[in-house]
């Protein structure tokens, strides 16, 4: 799961970034909004954390913008702006959710954890393939209800897969969607490789009757069993 902080003040960032790092998200960062814009427009996330008051322009004008380019991903506005207008202006114009600062992390965890079930796995707790099973808040993977252990990595590139069943995915988007924006500063994409082989492996091994199958010259495509 990959998380934007756009936020310019940098003891804040830096809490809320580690914080989300210890819950194993990828997490990168903007301090400025022609930083965030920038980000927006190369890269797709699961959730952004959107401060309205930024040094060189307004939150909700990214917003907007984010809109307008059919942009996806949840959007939680954080902002120590705390009046009824604003929060009634950001969920108009497209807002999940709103949180006032100051804030506690738990809460700021328990919002991401609420506007990301009901973005990616329509309100359910568990995404199901096969006789696969994902839960994205335990992080926990079963195969014929037996629990598989995968590393961190592992797990990252399944979600990401079980959520795009038969889809083509380029091994450059997904390096960038689970390593994050550095990946595209690599020199090749050997780490891709290990770890959807040690993936794959542990998959088969498991029995699991779903397959990500390599697809020569172009990337990867999880392959559901046949009914």
């Amino acid at each position: 799961m990959k998380i934007l902080i756009i936020e310019d003040e940098p003891s804040l960032r830096e809490i809320m970034q580690r914080a989300l790092v210890q819950e194993r998200y990828v997490v990168e960062t903007a301090s400025t909004y022609s930083e965030a814009d920038a980000k927006i427009a190369a890269y797709s996330y699961d959730c952004i954390l959107l401060d309205i008051m930024l040094p060189d322009g307004n939150g909700l004008q990214l917003l907007k913008h984010l809109k307008e380019l059919r942009k996806r991903e949840n959007i939680i506005i954080i902002s120590a702006r705390d009046s009824l207008d604003d929060k009634i202006l950001g969920l108009d114009m497209g807002a999940d959710d709103y949180l006032p600062k100051p804030f506690h992390t738990a809460e700021l965890l328990a919002r991401i954890k609420s506007v990301l079930r009901r973005g990616k796995s329509g309100g359910e707790m568990v995404l199901i393939l096969g006789n696969v099973s994902l839960e994205p808040e335990s992080s926990r993977v079963l195969v014929n209800n037996k629990e598989l252990s995968l590393l961190k990595k592992e797990f990252d590139i399944l979600f990401y897969f079980m959520q795009r069943p038969n889809h083509l995915v380029d091994k450059s988007v997904l390096a960038e969607a689970v390593w994050g924006d550095h990946a595209d500063q690599a020199d090749n994409f050997h780490f891709v490789y290990a770890q959807m082989k040690n993936l794959r492996r542990k998959l088969i091994d498991a029995g699991a009757n779903i397959e990500i199958k390599a697809i020569y010259g172009f990337g990867y495509k999880l392959v559901p069993p046949i009914e």
